[in-house]
C-alpha cells in the first residue's frame, strides 16, 4: 500500500485552530523534548500476557467542526482522547509519527473514535501504550508490522559557520527547551543544553518547523552533544528581519535543511476494522470518572492596560486566559465559528478578559490534591456556563440569511486519485514530498489532500484558512470524482491581514463580480488564497446570499459581575 496523507498527532488541536504543543505522551512545550523510540518488535512467542486496561469506553466520536483530535495527558492511570483516528491512535501507541503509519484503508486518516480508558493509578505512560496496543488489537483487530522505507524528508547538512556551537560542561538536563508562551511577533530564544544534532533534528521537527510536516534527518557528521541558543519568532518560520528561520540556523550554526528522501522505520496496517467491538454492557455505569460539571473556582477581570497579545493555556486542570475578547471567549466555549455572530455587543472585539478557572481535584484518597487533567473539550461546557453566568449571557441558534463563499469549477485542474491511496487532508506537502515554502517563504500555507472529494477539501480548506473566510465554503462545483489536491498560497498575515489567526480580520474586499479580490497587493509576490485556488486548481470562490447557523446574541453585559 502506497503512504498515506496523514495528519499530524499526539497534539492538542482544538479552539477554532489553536494549536497546543503539549503531548499527550511526554513533556511540555517549556521541557526539553527527548527522542522516542520507533515501534518495537512485536511480542515473541511465548511471551508474557498483553497488559490491558481494566475498562475502556470506545465509540465513533460525535461529528464537530473542529475534528482533530484532542485529550488530557495520561492521570492517575486514566487515558482519554477524542476524535482519534486509527493512524492517531497507532501514532500514540507506538511512539512514532504519524506520517509513518502507512497502508490500510481508505478511512483510516477520516473516520474518528473517542476512547476513555482506566487503569491502575500507578500506571506508567510506557505501560498505557503497551495497553492501548492491546486495545487496538482487540477492538479493531488491528494488525501491523515494522519496516523501514525511504520516505520524503529534510535532510539536515553542516555547512561553514558552526563556530557558535560549544561542547557542553556537564550533560545534564540535556535538551532544548523552547520560550514560554505568549507567543506573538516577538523574537524569542531557544535554548539547547548538552544536545546531540540527532536530537535536534527532532526538536526542530517537533516544536519549532512542525508544520512543515515531514521528518527532520541529522546528516551533518556533528559529533555532540552540543550548548547553543537561536533566535525565532514562535512557531512561524520568519524572524523579525523576515529572514526564513532556516535561512537564520544557516548563518548562525550553519546547518541547511533540503528536501529528500531517507529510509525511516514505519509501522504498516496489514489490516483493521472499521467498527469498535461492542463496549461491555453497562459501562455507563462503571467508575470511568467523568468530567467535572463546573468550575470549582473561577475569576474574571478585565485585562490591565499593559497586557499585549493573548494567552491560552491549559495545565493541572487549571484554564489560564490572558487577553482575550469576548468573542474569543464564546468560540472557545461553543465550539463555534465565532465570527458568525448576530447582533454583537460593538465592545466584542475590544474589550479583553483574564480568566483563571480551575476544577475541583477527584482523586478521593486521603490528602490528595491534583486536580484532572483536562482535554480542551471538556473545558468548553465549562467555559460557555461560566461566561452565561457572569456576563448574564442569553443567546439562541438560529440559520440567517448573509453573504456566504461558495466554491465553483471553472477550469478544474485536478488530478484524479488512485482509490487504493488513503483518504485525508493535512497541512503539508503531497506524497511527492514538495514543499514550496522552503523556497519561497512568501508562500507560508500549503495544504494537500489525497483521494478525497472537492466537498471534503472545502470542509478541510475552510477550517484552517486562518483569516480569508468567515462562513463556511460550500462545494458547488458539480465534481463528484476524487482527487489528490495540493494548494500553496500566502498566509492572511503575509499579505496585510491583522493576523493569521484573527477570528475578526478586515473581510476581503470584492470585485463588481461577487468575487473576492486580493487582499492589498504584496510587493514581495504574495499569493493570496482566492487567487492561488483560480490559478492552481481552476477554481473558483465566491460569495452568495444563502442562509448560514448563527449564534444569536439575545443579551449580554459589557462587564462581568463580581468574582
Amino acid at each position: 500500500m502506497a503512504p498515506s496523507v496523514t495528519r499530524p498527532s499526539a497534539t492538542l488541536r482544538v479552539f477554532a485552530g489553536i494549536t497546543l504543543l503539549a503531548g499527550l505522551f511526554g513533556t511540555s512545550s517549556a521541557q526539553p523534548v527527548k527522542t522516542q523510540p520507533s515501534a518495537p518488535p512485536s511480542a515473541a512467542a511465548g511471551a508474557a500476557p498483553p497488559l490491558v486496561f481494566e475498562l475502556a469506553d470506545v465509540h465513533p466520536s460525535a461529528p464537530r467542526k473542529n475534528a482533530y483530535m484532542n485529550g488530557a495527558p495520561p492521570h492517575a492511570g486514566r487515558f482519554r482522547v477524542r476524535n482519534a483516528s486509527i493512524v492517531d491512535l497507532v501514532s500514540i501507541a507506538y511512539s512514532i509519527d504519524s506520517g509513518k503509519v502507512l497502508g490500510g484503508p481508505s478511512w483510516l486518516d477520516t473516520n474518528r473514535y473517542d476512547v476513555s480508558a482506566k487503569a491502575p493509578a500507578t500506571t506508567s505512560d510506557d505501560d498505557l501504550k503497551l495497553m492501548l496496543r492491546a486495545l487496538l488489537a482487540d477492538r479493531f483487530k488491528l494488525v501491523l508490522h515494522n519496516s523501514t522505507k525511504p520516505l520524503p524528508a529534510f535532510v539536515m547538512t553542516a555547512t561553514k559557520g558552526s563556530s557558535r556551537l560549544k561542547h557542553p560542561e556537564s550533560s545534564t538536563d540535556a535538551g532544548c527547551k523552547t520560550p514560554p508562551p505568549p507567543y506573538t511577533t516577538t523574537p524569542a530564544t531557544y535554548s539547547c543544553h548538552a544536545e546531540t544534532m540527532a536530537a535536534f533534528a527532532q526538536f526542530l521537527h517537533q516544536r519549532v518547523l512542525w508544520e512543515l510536516d515531514q521528518p527532520i534527518v541529522d546528516n551533518t557528521g556533528l559529533q555532540g552533544p552540543w550548548d547553543f541558543d537561536f533566535t525565532a519568532i514562535f512557531p512561524s518560520r520568519t524572524n523579525v528581519d523576515g529572514v526564513a528561520i532556516l535561512d537564520a540556523l544557516n548563518s548562525q550554526f550553519g546547518l541547511k535543511l533540503t528536501s529528500g528522501a531517507s529510509p525511516l522505520p514505519v509501522v504498516i496496517i496489514d489490516s483493521v476494522n472499521q467498527t469498535p467491538t461492542p463496549n461491555p454492557p453497562g459501562i455507563a455505569a462503571i467508575q470511568i470518572p467523568p468530567p467535572p460539571a463546573d468550575f470549582d473556582v473561577a475569576t474574571i477581570k478585565p485585562s490591565g492596560p499593559d497586557n499585549k497579545g493573548m494567552r491560552i493555556s491549559i495545565r493541572g486542570g487549571q484554564l489560564n486566559l490572558s487577553g482575550v475578547t469576548m468573542r474569543w471567549l464564546i468560540n472557545l466555549g461553543f465550539d463555534f465559528n465565532a465570527p458568525m455572530i448576530a447582533n454583537p455587543p460593538k465592545w466584542i472585539d475590544d474589550n479583553k478578559f483574564d480568566v483563571l478557572a480551575k476544577v475541583a481535584p477527584t482523586d478521593t484518597t486521603p490528602g490528595a490534591t491534583s486536580a484532572p487533567e483536562m482535554d480542551p473539550q471538556d473545558l468548553e461546557p465549562l467555559l460557555r456556563k461560566l461566561v452565561e453566568a457572569r456576563f448574564d449571557l442569553k443567546w439562541h441558534m438560529e440559520d440567517r440569511p448573509t453573504d456566504a463563499y461558495v466554491l465553483l469549477a471553472v477550469n478544474p485542474k485536478l488530478k484524479k486519485a488512485d482509490p487504493l491511496y488513503r483518504s485525508g487532508c493535512k497541512q503539508g506537502p503531497g506524497a511527492d514530498g514538495k514543499d514550496p515554502r522552503i523556497a519561497t517563504p512568501i508562500l507560508g500555507r500549503l495544504l494537500s489532500c489525497q483521494n478525497s472529494t472537492v466537498a471534503e477539501f472545502a470542509q478541510f480548506l475552510f477550517s484552517v484558512n486562518n483569516g480569508y473566510m468567515k462562513t463556511a465554503l460550500l462545494d458547488e462545483t458539480g465534481l463528484a470524482d476524487r482527487y489528490d489536491i495540493v494548494l500553496s498560497f500566502s498566509g492572511y498575515s503575509q499579505i496585510g491581514g491583522i493576523n493569521e489567526y484573527s477570528l475578526s480580520p478586515p473581510p476581503p474586499t470584492q470585485s463588481a463580480s461577487g468575487a473576492p479580490a486580493a487582499i492589498g497587493a504584496d510587493p514581495t509576490g504574495g499569493l493570496p488564497l482566492f487567487d492561488a485556488i483560480k490559478q492552481q486548481l481552476g477554481l473558483k470562490i465566491e460569495k452568495q446570499k444563502r442562509p448560514v447557523p448563527m449564534l444569536v446574541i439575545d443579551h449580554i453585559n459589557e462587564k462581568p459581575s463580581d468574582n
